[in-house]
């Protein structure tokens, strides 16, 4: 079978939340089908590193699709064409974007759809883009897969999809986030915060993740009388003049220190040494930095709405995203209860062990390969 892969996610650096569901789990469907071929369409010369096996072969194709129209243009032109002369049998797409004129069979995973709920956090262009042709995406795809129960039942009322025909394949964490030491963690401790113990929140800065409210949160968390930093690791790309304002107004503003993007070791190691995760976002279809915490055995602030309570069961914290005092409470237990603390990095541990991307993998697998048609790809050309 001759197995065509959205790979354009892959650029070192540059790689989110999707980018590395997509890494975790392609990386390991080559490794465990060597019998089959990957063909991998990027938008861009591709690295080594994104190479997962010899029995991967890259595509570059025009134009780089970071744009709507480019997105158009790739997709419907560019992969169009490139999926004919591939002979390609099923064509994946890990990040929601496929061809709708191509009769390659697609199996396609929508990770949410958050820009229906919340439209006003995107830029108007990738708004209309989003919200004219992920239904059809969702229409057209002969599989469709999403990470969260929460997610397929969205989908599902959204798009009057059967919920039946959505197949939940979750996240997990990466082997790269694990537990490190006390000398180390105050280590950290010094680099970033002054040797002060910290709350960190992981992940891309942008309103969905409730951004506003944290940080008045943390004020009012200081200001019951307690010492600790806020740290965003993550980058600001998203960074808006309403938090900047916000942030400013704030009595302990100079208490906030920001990483911007950093790699994944450190990232482990700034995670792993916070006295709790705190990820209280609006919206979230799952919210991966809650396993990576849980990996890290750091005790998890998250919220009480979407897919978040789903993933954290009771291991974790849950606030009301839209109530400071709820959140700023939630930081004041863990912060002042020690063995709360441990409890819920406890319970983490526990929780942890009901996510794993090999089997995320096989379950993909399964569509990529049970679905297969005899006249597809090489017979139609």
């Amino acid at each position: 079978m001759r197995i065509g892969i959205n790979a354009r996610l892959f650029v070192k650096g540059k790689m989110d939340g999707i980018a590395w569901y997509a890494y975790e789990i392609v990386r390991r469907l080559v490794k465990g089908h060597p019998e089959h071929e990957f063909v991998f369409f990027h938008d861009r010369p591709c690295l080594e590193e994104f190479i997962f096996g010899p029995n991967v072969r890259t595509v570059v194709l025009s134009p780089k699709a970071r744009h709507p129209v480019l997105w158009f243009w790739f997709f419907e032109i560019s992969l169009k064409k490139a999926l004919r002369k591939e002979g390609i049998d099923v064509f994946f797409s890990p990040d929601g974007f496929i061809c709708l004129h191509s009769p390659v069979r697609t199996v396609d995973i929508i990770h949410d759809i958050n820009f229906e709920h919340f439209p006003n956090f995107l830029r108007f262009s990738h708004r209309l883009y989003y919200r004219h042709f992920f239904p059809k995406f969702a229409q057209k795809a002969d599989s469709l897969a999403t990470v969260s129960a929460f997610c397929r039942q969205d989908i599902s009322q959204t798009y009057r999809i059967p919920e039946q025909k959505i197949k939940v394949i979750g996240n997990a964490a990466a082997e790269d986030f694990f537990p490190i030491g006390q000398e180390e963690a105050e280590a950290v401790r010094r680099q970033w915060t002054y040797g002060r113990p910290f709350f960190v929140f992981v992940g891309t800065i942008n309103p969905r993740k409730n951004i506003l409210n944290q940080l008045k949160a943390y004020n009012s968390f200081r200001q019951r009388g307690h010492d600790a930093v806020l740290l965003f690791a993550g980058s600001k790309r998203h960074w808006t003049h309403a938090m900047e304002q916000c942030r400013r107004s704030l009595e302990f503003a100079g208490d906030i220190v920001f990483t911007d993007y950093i790699p994944t070791a450190e990232l482990n190691r700034i995670l792993a040494s916070a006295a709790a995760l705190l990820y209280v976002s609006s919206f979230e279809g799952f919210g991966v930095p809650i396993l990576e915490a849980f990996a890290t055995r750091t005790p998890v602030i998250t919220s009480q709405t979407t897919a978040m309570p789903e993933v954290a069961g009771d291991a974790a914290l849950l606030a009301d995203p839209t109530d400071i005092q709820s959140i700023t409470d939630a930081m004041e237990l863990v912060f002042t209860h020690p063995e709360k603390a441990r409890e819920l990095v406890r319970k983490g541990e526990e929780r942890l062990s009901l996510f794993s991307w090999d089997q995320s993998a096989e379950k993909l697998w399964e569509l990529l390969e049970n679905g297969e048609k005899p006249e597809a790809g090489r017979a139609r050309q």
